[in-house]
């Protein structure tokens, strides 16, 4: 795989102003932070985050952390209960105001992740990806991306993994400023959060037609 050559932007100020600004962001929310923690402890019970192993740079895995959504409720053979039904109203609430993101801002603190960037998604979408969306690993995962800002869940894989290569492509400081922008705008709409066909959204299940791009 060619990796397109790193600019002053991406080699070296993203990291500071990621550093930078989730810093500020976790002083900044810490009280809504503490509060989350405490009514995630009260509903949901422990543990009050939810840790999955996650690609990151390269596909090399990481644990990202979120708070928790979901109950452990399982069936009569001990074993968990679908999406849709473990998934409270508070939790619900929680993904729509973008509430349980918040953790990962430390996985931006110890460099696993960036504010912008690809959504991490799961190990076992590995082995799907065409030539094309492997390239989605060329750059740190992130908090937020321009899949995020475009559609969220509401569009195709497809198009998100079009969208997460066109940003490694044309990765810069004022594409990262006007994504970030965007995002605080839509979670204050809570635009775009889920599928309308379920309340988690639709797994990847590869590329069943071919591994042409657009």
């Amino acid at each position: 795989m060619a990796y397109k050559k790193k600019g002053a932007y991406e080699g070296f100020i993203k990291r500071i102003v990621d550093i930078s600004l989730s810093s500020f962001a976790i002083i900044l929310l810490s009280v809504p932070i503490v509060i989350v923690s405490l009514m995630v402890r009260k509903k949901l019970g422990s543990p009050i985050l939810f840790k999955q192993e996650r690609p990151g740079l390269d596909g090399k895995p990481f644990f990202m952390y979120k708070f928790r959504t979901m109950t452990d409720e399982k069936d009569d053979k001990g074993e968990l209960l679908p999406d849709h039904i473990r998934l409270t109203k508070f939790g619900t609430f929680l993904r729509s105001t973008s509430l349980d993101e918040l953790p990962e801002l430390f996985n931006i603190i110890k460099g696993d992740m960036s504010i912008v960037g690809p959504r991490p998604l799961l190990m076992r979408y590995l082995p799907l990806y065409n030539d094309h969306q492997k390239r989605r690993h060329e750059v740190k995962p992130g908090l937020t991306g321009l899949a995020q800002v475009s559609g969220r869940n509401a569009i195709s894989w497809h198009e998100k993994f079009n969208l997460d290569v066109q940003y490694v492509d044309h990765l810069s400081l004022g594409k990262d400023i006007k994504i970030i922008i965007a995002t605080i705008k839509k979670v204050f709409i809570r635009e775009g959060i889920n599928s309308e066909q379920a309340a988690t959204v639709k797994p990847f299940e590869g590329n069943k037609e071919d591994d042409d791009h657009e």
